[in-house]
């Protein structure tokens, strides 16, 4: 039987519908909440996603301003923006977009972010509140993985769950998560050893290691949980047809726009997991609506009312 596909769109809808509801609250008791977005200089691909952060914000009727110091900006510059965001109390969460330019010490303006306004979960304080498991902000793509878990019913107590990737904004965090919830966990990277192997062990699991298609149905147990959060971009025939040939849809949009995506998940992989996040629209519109529900959560931390 294929793959359960689980929709991120609808349940990404759903937490947005939620946090709307909690804003509506929040600002009729005279705590509307705020999000304030820095980003600097003129990057597209960052510039799409700010636009796509502050239209959700909108959407949920949070109060959001966007700060767009030039390409030119200094470390020092930037440090006193952030610090001016700090201070007020009408901005709960502040969202720096990444990357900054080279010349800009970008550890150094994210540490200075207060980590009660720290939305994106990055900053230590918030890395080690998750992991002793403290009232904190977790980064919105883990937390969106767990919410596409938990709404799709699938069980994480007790469950092997295998994590392909490290990285601080994903792999890290998801693994911690899982842990939390009383999974037992293995964290896999490019030096692991017999890599198929070790992922035939998971009953979830999560790739995040940024590699097309990596992630085959040799990688899987049957009957597995699999979450995608890789995004790429195939823009060669040849690439393409490996994932998707025969694929009509696919072809079509393809043939329009000369690429499509795909995630670090083979399509294949849909012949032997019980279920599958798909890319686009699976972990993707989760991330936005996790920010909504952080600089909500920020919100009440701050005024005690979580």
């Amino acid at each position: 039987m294929p793959a359960t596909i689980l929709d991120g769109t609808k349940i990404a809808a759903e937490i947005r519908a939620e946090v709307a509801a909690e804003v509506k609250s929040l600002t009729a008791a005279g705590h509307r909440p705020g999000l304030a977005v820095v980003l600097v200089g003129h990057n597209p691909a960052s510039e799409v996603y700010v636009r796509g952060k502050v239209k959700a914000s909108e959407e949920v009727a949070i109060y959001s301003e966007k700060h767009t110091p030039p390409e030119t900006a200094s470390t020092a510059e930037l440090l006193e923006l952030i610090h001016g965001l700090n201070v007020r109390d009408d901005i709960d969460g502040i969202l720096v977009q990444l990357p900054l330019p080279a010349h800009v010490d970008a550890k150094k303006i994210l540490l200075a972010v207060d980590p009660a306004k720290d939305v994106d979960g990055f900053h230590p304080m918030n890395v080690g509140y998750l992991s002793t498991q403290r009232p904190g902000l977790v980064p919105c793509t883990p937390a969106g993985c767990m919410e596409i878990l938990k709404r799709s019913n699938i069980p994480v107590a007790g469950q092997e769950a295998v994590v392909v990737g490290r990285s601080d904004i994903v792999g890290k965090p998801v693994a911690m998560l899982l842990l939390n919830a009383n999974a037992t966990v293995t964290v896999c990277h490019s030096k692991t050893k017999d890599l198929p192997a070790v992922c035939r062990r998971a009953d979830i699991l999560i790739a995040a290691i940024g590699r097309a298609g990596m992630v085959t149905r040799d990688f899987v147990k049957p009957g597995a949980a699999v979450i995608d959060v890789g995004i790429n971009q195939v823009t060669d025939r040849a690439e393409f047809n490996k994932f998707f040939a025969g694929h009509p849809k696919r072809e079509e949009s393809f043939a329009k726009k000369g690429s499509t995506l795909v995630g670090d998940v083979h399509p294949n992989v849909a012949e032997v997991a019980s279920a599958l996040t798909p890319v686009p629209g699976g972990v993707g519109p989760l991330t936005i609506a996790m920010l909504m529900s952080n600089t909500v959560r920020a919100a009440k931390l701050r005024r005690g009312l979580a």
